[in-house]
Parts: structure tokens; C-alpha cells; sequence
């Protein structure tokens, strides 16, 4: 067992989890990190995300958010603030309990360390639709950005282009309204992939209005061509060819808040963990920031602000018992 105890421990490698890193290590805290293991990395949402057109200064990578993660803890790895971090390559969490006022975190090689205070990021993943049996038939086009998920991040791809929606209840409903209230798609559909349309009235009411055309059809191909850079449409099971060049999966979330339920946090009713401002859970010295906090925008810059509201309150507590320490001495 790692008998030292750490100060701050960081679980989860997306943007959330880099800007605590960050954060900590500046605040010149101890932090370990454990940015996820292969596995994790895989169910990530991180590994859909390729060019990121709404951040200042993105531009240029081809990964937009694993490059500026690598030169993040390249820098760190290379700054005066070095020694400030212990990062475990490879590695994820499995549990978490808390013992007193110490979480005993266990890790993916059954390792046992111990910190005073967590910020959890361990995210999202987008709801993926069954095409062809298979959630994988979609993977070429979301890796090329035909398929999108994010209506903030990446709506504007839709502009004069032919465009879609997948999904079938009110929230993507409310994303195909939206795309065409600011970009006007043409052709424009909503596809319910076999699924009964489950819109609110005033949703169908703007549907009708806008011309949005809704196809309860199940999808039974996606037809495109060189591995997802061009999308073309979905051929529909009753033989409707519906062709498009960008489509929208809003089918849901999936969070991955199995952590702060093991702690026994408080969560909403869509399983996202409630926090304070700072990011402080219901759980005293737990900490949550990026897509897992509910009630704030699944942004890069929100997740960023997230990470540091929290570094922040847990650099104040850990300078409180340093400043108490010293008075007593």
C-alpha cells in the first residue's frame, strides 16, 4: 500500500481533468493523477473529438483535446512544478471509499492510495444509435466529424449543408429546431431510427412549422463513402433513401458517475453529481468538475472553469490547515 498521503487526486484525463491538474500543480499542491486506463479511454468522449472550431486557439489540432492534454503535462513535466505531480500512465480508478477524513482509492492494478481530497472528471459518453445491429457502424463518420453530437460544439457544420438529427425524444427534437432556427439545413429531418416520436406539443408544433420532416423508419445503413469523410444518407427499412451530409445523434448520456455513487453522492435525476459552485459534492473533501457536474454546459471552457473553481477551493482548505499549523507552532 502507498502509505503517503496526497493532498489532491485527480481521476480522469479529459479537459476537466488536465485544467485540475494544472491547476493544483501551480497552486503548488501535491496532486496524483490518474488519467484512465485503456479501457476508460476507450468510453471515452474525449476519443470522438477531433477539430474543435469553437475554442480560440484550437484550431490547428488534429486532436482537440488529447494534443493540448500531451503538451499540458508535457509542460508541467518540464516546469519548476515538476515534482508536484504523480501521474499513473494507463491507469484508472475502480473504487473509491472513504475512511475518516482520507479516500482510500483503489486502483486499476489493484494498487491502494490515499488522498485527502478527489476532483472526480471521469465525463460522459454520447448515446450511440443501432445501425446494422451495431452501435460501431457509426464510428467512421463520428471519427470524421459527418456524424456530430455536439449542437454547441459543432452546429455550424450544418450551414448550407443537408442535415439530420437521429433521436427520438423531445431533446432532439429541440436540437433540430434549434440548427434550423440559426443555419436554416436544407432537407432537413428528424430520424427516430425505428422509435416512436416523443415530442412535447409545442415542439411539434415549431416541426410542422419549420418544414422539419420526422421519419420514424428504422435505419437499416448508413451510406457513405471513404471511411466516414462523406456522408450521403440513410437508407430507411421500407427503402426510403433519405440523403443528408451532416447528422446529429441527441439520443442521451451516458455518465459515468459510478464513483461518486460508491461514495454515495448526491446526483440528479439524469445521474449527473450535484455540486456547489467550487464543485464540492455532498460529500465532504469530494470534488466534481467537466460533463459529470450537473446544471453546466458540457463545454471544453465550462470544464475548464470547473477544474479551477475547485483546485481553487481545495488550495484555500489545504492553506487554512497550514496556516492553523503555524500558529500552533
Amino acid at each position: 500500500m502507498d502509505q503517503k498521503i496526497y493532498p489532491v487526486c485527480v481521476i480522469g484525463g479529459g479537459s476537466a481533468g488536465i485544467m485540475a491538474v494544472l491547476r493544483t500543480v501551480l497552486n503548488n499542491d501535491e496532486c496524483l493523477f490518474f488519467p484512465g486506463s485503456p479501457k476508460d479511454k476507450k468510453r471515452s468522449r474525449a476519443l470522438w473529438v477531433r477539430k474543435i472550431e469553437n475554442m480560440p486557439a484550437h484550431f490547428q489540432y488534429k486532436r482537440g483535446i488529447e494534443e493540448p492534454n500531451a503538451e499540458t503535462l508535457k509542460w508541467i513535466a518540464e516546469s519548476p512544478f515538476k515534482d508536484n505531480l504523480l501521474i499513473h500512465k494507463n491507469v484508472g480508478v475502480t473504487s473509491v471509499v472513504k475512511k475518516g477524513e482520507i479516500f482510500e482509492i483503489t486502483d486499476s492494478k489493484n494498487q491502494v492510495h490515499l488522498a485527502e481530497y478527489i476532483i472526480l472528471c471521469t465525463g460522459v459518453m454520447d448515446v450511440q444509435p443501432e445501425i446494422k445491429g451495431s452501435i460501431e457502424t457509426v464510428f467512421d463518420y463520428a471519427n470524421a466529424q459527418t456524424i456530430d453530437y455536439c449542437l454547441i460544439c459543432d452546429g455550424h457544420h450544418v450551414f448550407q449543408k443537408r442535415a439530420s438529427v437521429i433521436g427520438h425524444g423531445n431533446g432532439a427534437a429541440w436540437v433540430a429546431i434549434m440548427l434550423y432556427e440559426r443555419y436554416q439545413p436544407e432537407n432537413f429531418a428528424i430520424l427516430t431510427n425505428g422509435k416512436k416520436a416523443e415530442f412535447q406539443d409545442d415542439t411539434k408544433k415549431l416541426i410542422e412549422m419549420y418544414g422539419i420532416k420526422v421519419y420514424e423508419q428504422e435505419i437499416s445503413d448508413v451510406l457513405g463513402q471513404e471511411k466516414g469523410k462523406i456522408l450521403e444518407g440513410f437508407m430507411l427499412s421500407d427503402g426510403t433513401k433519405f440523403e443528408t451530409d451532416i447528422c446529429f445523434v441527441s439520443m442521451g448520456m451516458i455518465v459515468y458517475n459510478e464513483i461518486a455513487k460508491q461514495l454515495g453522492a448526491d446526483l440528479d435525476e439524469r445521474g449527473f453529481v450535484k455540486a456547489e459552485e467550487s464543485g464540492l459534492t455532498s460529500i465532504s473533501g469530494l470534488y466534481v468538475a467537466g460533463d459529470l457536474k450537473a446544471n453546466t454546459k458540457k463545454q471544453i471552457y465550462t470544464a475548464w472553469d470547473n477544474a479551477v473553481n475547485a483546485a481553487n477551493a481545495i488550495n484555500m482548505k489545504i492553506r487554512s490547515k497550514k496556516r492553523q499549523q503555524f500558529k500552533k507552532d
